[in-house]
């Protein structure tokens, strides 16, 4: 299996750390902050109290019937609790959708750039990654057009916001990917982990057009439970029974502390709502000022909380532009080459989940190491 290269990154940026040198981590794609404090005290008692053991395969019913009513209050889409399985993280759930939905073989699409891990685990398991290769004028993502020469394909997977581009589909490309996918009898698997982190518009689920899609979250990401390991998959009628068999074999549960704290995280929206602030103001200042480091040509910033940057004009080896920047200013990035192997060292990626100060430093050292 390859590496994934933004854990090699940051372990190059702890080592600097532990000589006593300054690092300023925009590497990483996690939030900066620990669960929300209302979560933190949901789970005291249970700690004290309660025996923690096993839950059934998808998960504890009050957290089932939490994430369906979810979905009803901000998708306006009825998810019945019965289809939703609560999962070790996304990966487990890329893990169980993977292995439910293909053979050995199949052929699965997906963008580049994209999540790594997606190929990486596809590759494990014997399925055929399929690259489509996007640009700037797709806002990154697939379109039926781009998707139509590479047929047949058994599956496709998107990500609206995307890591690492932020870009988004719009509800009607969303649909008109889901109507294409229907039509040429293609699983299409959505990545919707940074759903609540979007700046323009809220990000549109495939729950609520395709019922065969196979839709994967987490509370990672917004609810910012990025160590809690829990997230949730909404599964298709015909795969609720190979899923669940999956789950009881691989991971017989997500843990059980998580899911109790997981029920509590619906109740902290004002303190969630403070931090898709602060990434708003964190990408403001960015894309103010990274033009002024030389990073001038940048993805659109739908959502999540990455910036893709562009940097042809700057070096051919993303890679090793990034050692030189950690090196010389502490300033940790992340290169294309992890989201795009064909592509990849034109780009860099650079996260503001951390806090402004930190992002604001961070401009400052960036700023003169170009200088």
């Amino acid at each position: 299996m390859s590496p994934f290269m933004v854990m090699d990154v940051l372990n190059a940026a702890n080592q600097r750390e532990l000589s006593g040198e300054a690092v300023y981590h925009l590497e990483i794609g996690q939030p900066g902050t620990g669960a929300p404090k209302g979560v933190v005290d949901a789970v005291r008692e249970p700690l004290q109290t309660q025996k923690l053991g096993y839950t059934d395969a998808f998960g504890i019913d009050p957290l089932r019937e939490a994430i369906s009513a979810h979905y009803s209050r901000f998708y306006g889409a009825d998810v019945p609790a019965e289809r939703i399985a609560v999962t070790s993280g996304s990966s487990a759930g890329f893990v169980l959708s993977f292995l439910a939905a293909f053979d050995a073989g199949d052929r699965v699409a997906l963008a580049a750039p994209g999540y790594p891990c997606y190929r990486h685990i596809l590759n494990a398991f014997g399925i055929e990654p399929i690259i489509v290769e996007t640009d700037i004028e797709d806002r990154f993502q697939p379109t039926p057009k781009r998707l139509a020469p590479l047929l047949p394909l058994d599956g496709l997977i998107v990500a609206s916001p995307s890591n690492p581009t932020g870009t988004m589909l719009s509800s009607d490309d969303l649909l008109a990917l889901s109507v294409f996918c229907q039509s040429e009898g293609i699983r299409l698997i959505s990545d919707e982990i940074y759903h609540g982190i979007t700046y323009d518009v809220p990000a549109a689920t495939a729950a609520a057009i395709n019922p065969d899609a196979v839709v994967i979250n987490s509370f990672s990401k917004y609810f910012s439970m990025t160590g809690w390991r829990v997230g949730w998959m909404v599964v298709p009628e015909e795969l609720l029974r190979p899923v669940e068999c999956l789950q009881q074999n691989l991971f017989i549960c997500a843990p059980a502390l998580s899911q109790l704290a997981a029920c509590a995280a619906f109740d902290c929206r004002d303190e969630l709502e403070g931090l898709v602030t602060r990434y708003r103001e964190n990408r403001s200042l960015l894309l103010k000022r990274l033009p002024e480091a030389g990073f001038a040509k940048l993805a659109p910033a739908d959502g999540a909380f990455y910036i893709y940057a562009d940097v042809s004009d700057r070096t051919d080896d993303s890679e090793r532009l990034c050692r030189e920047i950690l090196d010389q200013s502490g300033v940790a990035l992340t290169p294309g080459l992890d989201f795009d192997s064909a592509r990849g060292h034109r780009y860099v990626r650079i996260s503001y989940a951390e806090a402004p100060e930190t992002i604001s430093a961070a401009m400052e050292h960036l700023i003169n190491w170009a200088s």
